[in-house]
C-alpha cells in the first residue's frame, strides 16, 4: 500500500484538512508509506488508526477527539523535513507521531523541536534521535539497550562466543546497533571473528557471506532492516548457511520470514507475548484488519496511546503543556509493555526476544525492565534455543545446540535496568536478568 506525494489520510472524525476546529485535536503523523520501508510505514499507521479509534470511541480527549493527519515521507529524510513542516506550519498540529527510520525521525525531530512541536517516535531506536532537543521523545528502547540484549543472548544464553557481524555502515540504524552489540559482546568474553560493512544500495551480499562462512563463526549478528534481511538470507542459504544461523534486531520485524527459520531476533513485541493489554490489542488489531499485528502496529499503536494519556494529563492544552506531560509518563501500560520516559526522553522498558517457527515469529522471552511485572513476578520457560545447523556446508556450531544453562546473572545495560528474563528450557536452568 503506498500513497502519492502528499497525500493525507484522517484518522478520527473527518473534520476537512487544514482547518483547526475547536472541537478536535489535530494530530500529525509522517510515516514511510512509499519507498523502501512501506511496510513498516503502513503497519504503523493501522496501529495509530486503531488506537485513535479506541480514544475517540470512549469518549475522546477532555470530550474533544483526536483527528490524525498521516504524511508519506516515502522513506526518505529530505521529505520528513517538509512534511514535518507542512503539519505544523500549513495544519497547526498540536503534536507529531513519526518516523520509524531512525534517520528519518532524526530530521523530522530536528523540525519538531525547533518549531516546539512534540513529538513521539514509535520504533526509531538510535540515540541520537531524541538527543536533538527536549520536544522529541520515543516508546521504544534504544540501541544501547537491545545491543546489550543481543549480546547477552548470544554469549550467555545460546552459548555462541565466536560471532560474525553484517551491517549497512551508511544507515545510523544498522551501524549504530552494530557498535552497540559489538562492545557488549568484547565486555561478556565474547569474539567478533569477522565484521563485514555494505552500502544501502547494494542488494548482493554473495562475498560478505562466503567471507563470513570462510571465518567459522559460531552465529552472525545482522542488525539490518528487513528489505536487507530477506535477500541476505536467500543469498545465505545458497551458500550453505541456514537461517538459524543468524541473530538480528527490531529492524527484522515484517520480513518474509521463510529463509530465516530457527532464527532469533530482538523486537518490541511479538503477537503471542502472554500479558493482558497485549491480548486485548491482538484481539482488535484482528477485528478490524483481519490479521495478526506486526511489532510496528504494537509500536504505533502505544505511541498514539501514550500521546493521548499524556494530553489528559496535560495542564495547558498547548503543544508546551502536552511536551510536558509526556515527559511525565511513568508506568504506561501498553501492548508492548510497561513505558516509562526518562529524562533523555527515552523509554524505559523491556525488549521481547522472538524466534522465527513456521514462517512467523514466536514469543520466547521478555528481558529488560517491567519484565517481572509483565509477568506477575514469574519468568516462562523456553523450550528450546536455536537447533544445531543441519548443512554440512554451514559454519560449525560449536556447543549445545540448547542454550547456555550456567545460572550467572546476566550484566544489566547501562541504558536502562534489567529485570527477570526467560532463557533456557527449564526455570531452573535459565540465566537471570537482575533490577
Amino acid at each position: 500500500m503506498g500513497l502519492g506525494v502528499g497525500s493525507v489520510l484522517a484518522a478520527g472524525c473527518g473534520a476537512s484538512e487544514g482547518t483547526k476546529n475547536a472541537n478536535e485535536w489535530l494530530v500529525g503523523a509522517y510515516l514511510s508509506l512509499s519507498g523502501p520501508q512501506t511496510q513498516f510505514g503502513v503497519d504503523t499507521k493501522e496501529g495509530i488508526e486503531l488506537a485513535v479509534e479506541e480514544v475517540n470511541k470512549a469518549g475522546g480527549v477532555k470530550s474533544k477527539q483526536i483527528k490524525v493527519l498521516f504524511e508519506d515521507d516515502k522513506s526518505k529524510p529530505d521529505e520528513a523535513n517538509q512534511k514535518v513542516l507542512q503539519l505544523i506550519d500549513r495544519d497547526k498540529v498540536i503534536a507529531l507521531l513519526g518516523e520509524i527510520q531512525s534517520a528519518i525521525s532524526k530530521a523530522g525531530g530536528i523540525v519538531a523541536n525547533r518549531k516546539q512541536v512534540p513529538m513521539i517516535t514509535p520504533s526509531s531506536t538510535n540515540p541520537d534521535v531524541t538527543k536533538v532537543g527536549e520536544y522529541v521523545f520515543r516508546v521504544c528502547f534504544v540501541d544501547d539497550f537491545q545491543g546489550q540484549m543481543g549480546a547477552e543472548f548470544c554469549v550467555k544464553t545460546l552459548g555462541k562466543k565466536k560471532i560474525g557481524l553484517l551491517y549497512a555502515e551508511d544507515d545510523l540504524y544498522s551501524s549504530g546497533l552494530a557498535t552497540e552489540f559489538k562492545k557488549a559482546v568484547e565486555k561478556l568474553g565474547g569474539e567478533i571473528v569477522l565484521e563485514k560493512k555494505f552500502t544501502k544500495a547494494e542488494t548482493n551480499f554473495t562475498t560478505y557471506i562466503t567471507e563470513l562462512k570462510s571465518a567459522n563463526p559460531e552465529i552472525i549478528y545482522a542488525p539490518v532492516y528487513y528489505n536487507q534481511m530477506v535477500p541476505i538470507a536467500r543469498q545465505a542459504k545458497a551458500e550453505g548457511i541456514p537461517g538459524e544461523m543468524f541473530v538480528g534486531g527490531d529492524g527484522w520485524s515484517g520480513a518474509d520470514y521463510k529463509e530465516l527459520e530457527g532464527a532469533y531476533f530482538t523486537d518490541h513485541y511479538a503477537p503471542d507475548v502472554p500479558w493482558e493489554k497485549s491480548k486485548q490489542f491482538v484481539a482488535a488489531y484482528k477485528a478490524k484488519f483481519k490479521r495478526d499485528p506486526s511489532s510496528l502496529a504494537a509500536m504505533g499503536y502505544d505511541a498514539a496511546l501514550v500521546l493521548a494519556d499524556s494530553m489528559k494529563r496535560a495542564k495547558e492544552d498547548t503543544s508546551k503543556g502536552i511536551r510536558d506531560a509526556i515527559a511525565e509518563t511513568k508506568n504506561f501500560a501498553g501492548a508492548t509493555g510497561i513505558i516509562t520516559i526518562d529524562a533523555e526522553r527515552n523509554a524505559v522498558k523491556p525488549a521481547v526476544i522472538v524466534q522465527i517457527k513456521n514462517g512467523t515469529t514466536t514469543y520466547k522471552a521478555v528481558v529488560g525492565p517491567g519484565a517481572d511485572t509483565l509477568l506477575g513476578g514469574k519468568a516462562p520457560a523456553m523450550d528450546s534455543a536455536a537447533p544445531a545447523a543441519s548443512s554440512s556446508a554451514a559454519p560449525a556450531m560449536s556447543g549445545s545446540a540448547e542454550p547456555a544453562t550456567s545460572g550467572s546473572a546476566m550484566a544489566s545495560s547501562s541504558a536502562a535496568p534489567t529485570s527477570t528474563a526467560a532463557a533456557s528450557a527449564s526455570p531452573s536452568a535459565a540465566p537471570t536478568m537482575t533490577h
